[in-house]
């Protein structure tokens, strides 16, 4: 009989509790939920395993069953639970100044200028337009804003 079989025959059911702990401990160090669900599951059968006297080859089986129906429910509950909820711009913070108005404090000349927002100076382009004109931001293009006259 090997080390493994030993243990096994040794602590009966409570393998499978044994089993669960360690599938959890790896979903702390290596998170992802994937070894929570195997390890719910082998929870669950431990306590059954604890409650009827099955032989292992059911225990083994009911593992299986469990384990592939937890981790598809649980993967579907996880979806739903992380739909997008952060900021779609958050990486692109001239994305969000799409749409908004401005007003320059210095002209626009020969297609290219400055434009203060908050504490920032971005770099724009546009048409030529006089101090003082209110643009709107169309479009960024790298890290240049595109804007027009705001109608």
């Amino acid at each position: 009989m090997s080390l493994t079989e030993s243990i096994i025959a040794y602590l009966g059911p409570w393998s499978w509790f044994v089993l669960g702990l360690i599938l959890l401990g790896l979903e702390i160090l290596a998170p992802g939920t994937i070894f929570l669900w195997f390890g719910v599951s082998a929870l669950v059968v431990g306590v059954v395993a604890l409650a009827f006297g099955f032989g292992w080859q059911v225990h083994v089986g009911l593992f299986l069953v469990l384990s592939l129906v937890s981790l598809l429910i649980g993967r579907r509950l996880m979806t739903r639970l992380s739909s997008e909820k952060g900021d779609p711009g958050l990486n692109q913070r001239g994305s969000r100044y799409i749409g908004r108005e401005f007003t320059l404090t210095k002209p626009l000349n020969e297609g290219a200028g400055n434009l203060s927002i908050d504490d920032t100076i971005w770099r724009i382009t546009g048409p030529d337009l006089p101090a003082g004109t209110k643009v709107r931001v169309d479009a960024i293009d790298g890290a240049r804003l595109v804007v027009s006259q705001a109608k």
